[in-house]
C-alpha cells in the first residue's frame, strides 16, 4: 500500500494491534519494505493517533526482544526443511 504516509501509518498500527504482527509479516501484507513500517510506525503515526501507538509499541519491543530466536529459527528450516 503506497501513497498517504498517514493515513498507511494508522491502518498499519491497526493491523499490528489485531494480529499481533512482526514488521516483517506487516510489510508482506502491505507490500512495502521493513524500513517503511518502521518509519511509519515509529515517525508518523505517535503524531497522528499517540493512542494506537501506545498500543502498538509494546508488540515492537516483544517482537525486538524475540527476533534473535526467529532468526535462528529460519536459518534453521532454511537449511533443514524437514
Amino acid at each position: 500500500m503506497k501513497g498517504d504516509p498517514e493515513q498507511r501509518a494508522v491502518r498499519l498500527g491497526e493491523y499490528m494491534v489485531e494480529h499481533r504482527a512482526t514488521v516483517r509479516s506487516a510489510a508482506a501484507a502491505f507490500g512495502i519494505s521493513k524500513s517503511t513500517v518502521h518509519k511509519d510506525l515509529q515517525t508518523h503515526l505517535p503524531r497522528i493517533d499517540r493512542g494506537l501507538y501506545l498500543q502498538v509499541l509494546p508488540i515492537l519491543e516483544e517482537n525486538k526482544a524475540q527476533r534473535h530466536i526467529r532468526g535462528g529459527l529460519a536459518t534453521r528450516k532454511k537449511y533443514h526443511p524437514d
